[in-house]
């Protein structure tokens, strides 16, 4: 039996779940292979904390230009993270993309996206995938000035798209997005593979 039966609204998260996007596409190359060193710039030149950031809607000069100031002889590093980061975005994950198909070829689900990105290389995004057309709306962290796990990005969310939380699953590939998601009342799945997320739909929604 169903754990759920009342889910109309289907929230996506993009990278990690339906898009392939890494950094690593660029700077394993860029520190030849040596994970030390890549390690090392991750932790602590350009951090999570500082994309999260921009993703928030720094501009991404601005934040470009403080990091090089902070680490002058990471300069060239720091100025190829959104230099080069057309190449960090791979293809979409199509067992996820096939997914998202048949939710949005369905009627009774209103299927949009959640996504913690910068509103000034989301565009590049929109150009390249065309299943990005297929969502009812897409909330863009960079446009709100705020993101995920905060509470509002959320609740704007519901809003925006006249969601009810108990009547909204969502899908992210990180814990605590799917947590926060939770505390608020929104059933939801942390994606792992295509497969997991196929099978665990099945608890929710029938396709």
């Amino acid at each position: 039996m169903n754990k759920n039966t009342n889910i109309k609204n289907i929230i996506f998260d993009l990278g990690g779940v339906l898009v392939d996007w890494n950094p690593d596409k660029v700077f394993i190359k860029v520190f030849e292979g040596d994970k030390q060193k890549l390690e090392h710039f991750y932790a602590e030149i350009c951090t999570p904390d500082w994309n999260e950031n921009q993703d928030a809607g720094y501009p991404i000069a601005k934040a470009t230009k403080e990091r090089v100031a902070l680490f002058p002889e990471f300069e060239k590093e720091i100025r190829m993270y959104y230099g080069r980061w057309a190449e960090m975005l791979g293809d979409q994950i199509q067992g996820t993309v096939d997914i998202l198909q048949k939710l949005t070829d369905a009627p009774e689900y209103k299927v949009v996206a959640l996504t913690n990105w910068s509103h000034e290389t989301f565009p590049k995004a929109i150009k390249k995938f065309e299943f990005l057309q297929w969502f009812e709306g897409i909330l863009v962290s960079g446009v709100e000035k705020t993101r995920k796990p905060f509470p509002e990005i959320y609740e704007l969310t519901l809003k925006r798209f006249n969601l009810k939380a108990e009547e909204s699953l969502f899908i992210d590939d990180s814990l605590r997005n799917i947590e926060a998601a939770k505390a608020l009342g929104i059933h939801s799945i942390q994606f792992h593979s295509p497969e997991q997320l196929a099978q665990e739909l099945e608890d929710y929604i029938k396709f």
